[in-house]
């Protein structure tokens, strides 16, 4: 295995497996069946709701479902492999990201779902601009910043889990939500996956994830609680329209999408050093680079799929914490699986006849190591003095305050409402400002200045020399 490269902050790598190996093809394919089992139902989630919300047919929810299969896999793949600039060259596993759902169902409701693509199209490039002249703003997101970003995922995500596990996605008022046989479905995935991460070494640890999941799914169809129906019901092949619905652009909704881009941007940042301190290293400026041009490009090519934004998926940094499985060829052959899952839609109709108690057991304890590895990202680069404690309390207080408590907002116009409805709107960009804000912080000089979780570069003035910008 390839060792991680030098940096100058004190990580421990927690990898089986560096960004550069390649594990046998024997382990490699569950590797990557277990990356889009992590993400399969977050990423066809929303373009199933999106669909139901603006009132589409069964056969358009369908193509919607397929299309956002095809664009994750596609994207994961350009991430793993770069194609020139646009790709991070890790295991950055893409697909269709939750953070705009609410804002597009009212634009879907208020302009038509052409207006729904039309916007993503046209701010997709602000992904774009952040990547290309990331040197420029990096000092706005050191570690604290994306560290409670990175948090605040694991711990917003923790209810959906719960909600899966559970038995209902959909949530408490949902007919056998809580009832034993889901509760005992995800109860066996739980145990069965910590069990082999545990108390077992080599590959039935790497693969616990995905052999907690099958033991659940053979363990629910033993108990006839797996619809099949709709794999009979499912086609054999999928063939991409691009531009089906047309495009519209609605201005104020090219807006409201615009700065869901930057925040699912600060995601993205915070995804990418989430997955690269695993390894024992700090990312570098052209890992984020990389995956935030990416991140728009794919969201352009996306629309034109009529698939909704993609962006990382905060699960897989989970996965890749949780089995020490940081192998971009794992990521790629995950990318390819999905392929193949949107372009034939029985095996993809198999996937998702997967009970929700089912991916719940497995989903808890990734979404937990999702604020593990915040912490961690947070811990191992930043000292926790007065300054840094007060932006850590206050981000966490504001972003989980909003989660909790949505009906604080309820005076304000529904756009507001929305967007800093979100524990991610709301802490990350509080994090953002007090970083600025608040004196002796990375921007500008003082005692912990940090340039972004990026690894330092090797300079004239010698190895462990701050990076220095090349525009």
């Amino acid at each position: 295995m390839s060792g991680p490269e030098s940096t100058s902050s004190e990580q421990k790598s927690v990898v089986l497996y560096d960004i550069e190996d390649k594990p046998p093809l024997g382990k490699v394919i569950p590797l990557g069946i277990q990356h889009v089992l992590a993400m399969f139902l977050g990423n066809v989630a929303p373009p199933l709701i999106l669909a139901g919300a603006v009132g589409s047919v069964t056969g358009e929810t369908t193509f919607l479902v397929q299309m956002a299969l095809i664009v994750a896999g596609v994207a994961t793949i350009v991430q793993a492999y770069p194609v020139g600039p646009v790709g991070a060259r890790l295991p950055v596993v893409m697909g269709t990201s939750f953070a705009f759902l609410g804002p597009l169902i009212g634009i879907g409701n208020q302009f038509g779902i052409a207006a729904v693509f039309g916007a993503s199209l046209v701010a997709a490039p602000v992904e774009v601009i952040m990547g290309v002249s990331f040197d420029r703003f990096r000092q706005f997101f050191p570690p604290l910043v994306t560290g409670i970003v990175v948090m605040l995922i694991g711990l917003t995500l923790i209810p959906t889990g719960m909600n899966y596990a559970a038995g209902a996605s959909a949530g408490p008022s949902a007919a056998g939500y809580g009832s034993f046989v889901n509760l005992g479905l995800a109860g066996l995935v739980l145990i069965v996956t910590v069990g082999l991460n545990q108390f077992f070494e080599g590959f039935l640890r790497v693969i616990s994830v995905f052999v907690g999941i099958i033991v659940g799914y053979l363990a629910a169809l033993a108990l006839g609680v797996v619809d099949l129906s709709a794999v009979a019901a499912a086609g054999w092949v999928t063939v991409p329209v691009p531009l089906k619905y047309g495009l519209a652009f609605e201005p104020s909704a090219i807006v409201t999408v615009a700065f869901l881009y930057i925040i699912t941007g600060m995601e993205t940042i915070g995804d990418i050093s989430g997955t690269v301190s695993a390894t024992g290293r700090d990312a570098t400026r052209e890992e984020i680079r990389g995956g935030l041009v990416a991140d728009g490009v794919m969201s352009v090519f996306g629309a034109v799929l009529n698939a909704l934004p993609n962006t990382s998926f905060s699960q897989n940094v989970g996965l890749v914490n949780f089995t020490g499985v940081a192998s971009r060829y794992v990521a790629g052959i995950g990318g390819v699986v999905l392929l193949a899952l949107g372009l034939v839609p029985k095996v993809g109709a198999v996937v998702s006849a997967m009970p929700d108690a089912v991916l719940g057991g497995g989903a808890l304890i990734l979404f937990a190591m999702i604020f593990s590895s915040g912490a961690r990202l947070i811990t191992q680069n930043v000292e926790l003095d007065h300054r840094n404690s007060t932006i850590l309390a206050m981000s966490m207080a504001l972003g989980l305050g909003v989660a909790f408590r949505p009906e604080i907002l309820q005076n304000f116009p529904s756009e507001v409402q929305t967007l800093f409805g979100s524990a991610l709107v709301t802490g990350g960009m509080a994090a953002l400002v007090l970083n600025v804000v608040f004196p002796g912080g990375s921007v500008g000089t003082g005692p912990t200045e940090y340039t972004a979780g990026l690894e330092p570069e090797v300079t004239e003035a010698g190895a462990g020399a701050p990076p220095v910008d090349d525009d």
